[in-house]
């Protein structure tokens, strides 16, 4: 891009912020009204290999297990929850979860996304037996389980403050926070799309106290359906703002709205020009942030690798199961060598990680060379 083609000062705030700088708010929204998106995405990835110059790019091998799909919740985004009475409603025995391990472990996984819906019958010990039988029988797999949403409705149902129930979850054997039912961290656009979920400031009180136990999480962003540029900004600042007091996020993950087969299925969907260009802004405006996690299951593959030169530094999950964005209509899928070609095809060398995002052996498995993932 030349510098004539450019707006001087947006020129200079990219540069500022490819050096490291910290942008305000409305720096940001002025990059995502105004930066081109070729400038965008140089002064990501440019920031990116400040953070991360050794040359590889991470993914990770594990398998989102949903316990249940019943969920009182009623979002309107959502295609995968059922009520308690429909015919479709679930809950995983637990030898149907163990299963669903040991598969993950053959295939070289080391973890389990464990969520659900928001139950309305399950008890808080249900929840620890599940995580004490799961520790007992594979010590070795960390449980990346129950995002704040189903952390809220643990403390509802079983009258006990947040501190008290992750305390209780911990002891039994949880790992990690996931980030999900983050959304858009703004309230009015939560009532519209989620009116009977966890608020945005119980989201990051649980994700701060979280922290403040010792736990890592990840933190998400669902774009791309009711939100204006200026929302998606305010989520990130509210983030960003809880990482400066925290340090407990591991990484930042967004990904686009997938209006199929939901009650929203009028929304345009969001391509791939609008994903990258809101991603190469959170890779400048997250300075705190180590890790961004391109999100090849919404985007697919070829976009998700081309993520990886704006300003991600992870491919994020093979993805052995996954049923939540599926059920909206969307069923991309790769090889772990397909993942890891992709990689090198975006001119990184691919590692594989756990979700502290510690390097693992890098080599393929011989297991997972031509793993399909399962279907739930």
């Amino acid at each position: 891009m030349k510098l004539q083609a450019m707006n001087r000062d947006i020129f200079n705030l990219l540069e500022y912020a490819a050096g490291g700088g910290r942008i305000s708010p409305r720096d940001a929204l002025r990059l995502l009204n105004e930066a081109p998106l070729t400038a965008l995405g140089a002064a990501a990835d440019t920031r990116c290999r400040q953070l991360h110059p050794d040359g590889y790019r991470t993914y990770h091998i594990d398998r989102n297990i949903n316990y249940s799909n019943v969920c009182v919740a009623g979002c309107r985004f959502c295609a995968f929850w059922r009520g308690k009475n429909s015919p479709e409603a679930y809950v995983l025995s637990f030898e149907d979860l163990f299963r669903k391990i040991e598969e993950t472990i053959a295939l070289g996984g080391d973890q389990i996304l464990l969520q659900g819906g928001l139950h309305p019958d399950l008890p808080l010990d249900w929840y620890e037996d599940l995580l004490r039988a799961i520790k007992e029988r594979f010590p070795q797999i960390n449980i990346h389980g129950f995002s704040p949403p189903e952390i809220e409705h643990f403390s509802q149902l079983s009258g006990l403050p947040i501190r008290e129930v992750l305390i209780r979850l911990r002891r039994s054997g949880l790992g990690s926070l996931p980030g999900g039912g983050a959304e858009i961290l703004v309230e009015r656009i939560r009532s519209q799309l989620s009116p009977n979920k966890v608020s945005a400031e119980k989201w990051l009180e649980i994700c701060r106290t979280w922290h403040e136990l010792g736990g890592r999480s990840s933190a998400t962003m669902m774009f791309g359906h009711v939100e204006t540029l200026a929302d998606r900004v305010e989520h990130l600042e509210r983030i960003r703002e809880l990482q400066d007091e925290t340090g407990g996020f591991t990484a930042f993950i967004p990904w686009t709205f997938q209006p199929g087969d939901t009650p929203m299925r009028e929304v345009p969907r969001v391509g791939a020009f609008d994903y990258l260009r809101t991603l190469a802004v959170a890779r400048l405006f997250l300075d705190n942030f180590p890790n961004i996690q391109a999100s090849w299951v919404t985007q697919g593959l070829r976009i998700g690798q081309l993520a990886l030169r704006f300003g991600a530094n992870d491919m994020g999950s093979l993805m052995i199961e996954e049923n939540v964005v599926a059920a909206a209509g969307v069923r991309f899928r790769c090889t772990e060598a397909e993942l890891r070609q992709a990689i090198r095809d975006a001119g990184f060398e691919p590692r594989r990680r756990n979700v502290f995002y510690e390097l693992l052996e890098p080599e393929v498995t011989q297991a997972t060379q031509n793993l399909i993932p399962a279907k739930s």
